[in-house]
This record gives structure tokens, C-alpha cells and sequence, in this order.
């Protein structure tokens, strides 16, 4: 049976604004790739991403990048999506690349309409310290050090909205949007583990989808894992469809 035909311009339109959305202290750019440094925290800040359709790496660049990796104590991270080369993926798998996470880029289409305003919503421009200790509180290993969390968005240079979202007068979930050219990211969505259920989350996402129409967005992006089914479906309800599928794989150092 013949594969879906992935839209390949959409894929690097978010796969080009994700690095500016999620932004790593430290970016190199070798060749068609983005390698990015952030000590750790997230797969996606410490990762080599191709931004053009058929992305490869010789043997001597993909030398090059793994020692940039264990220089950092990392380690080598490759994200497979749609733009790496097919026989580029079969070689970094061939080499010991293994699955860390799989996951999906969702796009949905803003209709730029008014979107009402969504009760217990705070957002900020800048990442305040009680935002990112919110976020942290509810992570879990290396997503706990508020400092390298810090250091991520400290770095976005692109409009944003940092969102709390209260419930009965206590911060209740977290995440943030950043647009670019068109296009608003949605990201680090989390809500406290007690109050699930509330439909927390779909406000949360609401409001920000209202915050990236405000901005001129004509679509919001965001990336879940693919075994978080119920996010996933949350998602699909609020207009979000799936454009492609990728894996973050790792080289033990």
C-alpha cells in the first residue's frame, strides 16, 4: 500500500519555527542541520534536526557532530522526521541510533475571528520566575532544574505568552506560545496531575489558539507524544490534525 504524501513545505515550515520557538542556549548549524545544546533538558533542545527535504550527513560530519555531543557530556541526539533522507535514517539506525521518544507535529488552521477571552487565564510576555517554577514543580528528572528551563526561554526573541491558568484562585496548568511569520507554536502544556479531568487543558489550549489569532497567526503548530493518547485526542476536538510523525533517537555515549 502506497504511504501517505507528506506535506513537506508545512513540515519545514515548523520544524524551521520550532527552533526559534524553543530556543537552546547553544545552536550550531552544520550543513542543511541545526545542532542545539541546552544541558540536557528536553530531547528536542539537545538534538540535530534537518531543516531542508533530504537531509544527510557524510560519515565525517556525522563523526563531527557526535563529539560535539560528548564534548557536552550529551548524548548524540537525531530527530527523525520527514525531512531526513530515507537511506540516512536506515544508517543511523544501522549505527546504534535508538528510540528515546516517538511523537506527532500537529497543525490546526485559526479562523482569525474573535476568539472570547478564557476565564483564569494569565499570560505574560516574558517568562516570570513563578512560571517557570510552576513548570518545573510538575516535571520529573532532568525537566525539573528551573535554571536550564530558564535558560530556554529566556532566549525566545520572538512574541510570546506564557500561560497560567487558575483554577478556583490557584495556578492550576502551564504552557506557552511564541508566533512566527504566520505561525504560533504551542508548547510545554502541563496540568497539575490532581486536577485533570476538568478540562483545564482545553481552556488552556483555547487561550492560547485566541492569543495566536490575536497575533496575526493564521495557524498553530505543536508536537505531543505519541503515547499520550489523551492529549492527542484533546487535540484532534480542538481542530488540530496530524501532518507527521518523528522519532528523537539516541547514540549512548
Amino acid at each position: 500500500m502506497d504511504r501517505p504524501v507528506t506535506d513537506m513545505a508545512l513540515v519545514a515550515a515548523c520544524e524551521t519555527r520550532i527552533v526559534n520557538a524553543w530556543p537552546a542556549p547553544t545552536t550550531l548549524v552544520v550543513d542543511e542541520w541545526v545542532v542545539r545544546f541546552a544541558n540536557g533538558y528536553s530531547g528536542r533542545a539537545n538534538s540535530a534536526s534537518s531543516l531542508r527535504e533530504g537531509g544527510d550527513m557524510d560519515e565525517a560530519t556525522l563523526t563531527f557532530v557526535e563529539g560535539l555531543y560528548r564534548q557536552a557530556g550529551l548524548p548524540p541526539r537525531i530527530r527523525f522526521t520527514p525531512l531526513v533522507a530515507e537511506g540516512a535514517r536506515e544508517r543511523f539506525a544501522a549505527r546504534g541510533y535508538r528510540i528515546e521518544t516517538a511523537s506527532f507535529g500537529m497543525v490546526a488552521e485559526l479562523d482569525g475571528g474573535i476568539h472570547p477571552p478564557v476565564d483564569g487565564l494569565v499570560t505574560t510576555a516574558r517568562a516570570q520566575d513563578d512560571w517557570i517554577d510552576g513548570v518545573c514543580s510538575h516535571q520529573t528528572g532532568p525537566k525539573r532544574n528551573r535554571d536550564h528551563l530558564s535558560a530556554i526561554v529566556s532566549g525566545v526573541r520572538l512574541p510570546a505568552a506564557f500561560a497560567t491558568l487558575l483554577h478556583e484562585g490557584r495556578p492550576a496548568a502551564y504552557a506557552m506560545s511564541v508566533a512566527e511569520r504566520g505561525m504560533a507554536e504551542i508548547g510545554a502544556v502541563i496540568v497539575d496531575e490532581s486536577l485533570r479531568g476538568k478540562g483545564l487543558g482545553k481552556r488552556l489550549v483555547l487561550g492560547l489558539m485566541g492569543w495566536a489569532a490575536a497575533q496575526g497567526c493564521r495557524q498553530a503548530y505543536l508536537q505531543v507524544d505519541q503515547s499520550n493518547g489523551l492529549a492527542f485526542e484533546m487535540y484532534k476536538r480542538l481542530g488540530f490534525r496530524t501532518v507527521y510523525a518523528y522519532e528523537t533517537r539516541a547514540l549512548d555515549i
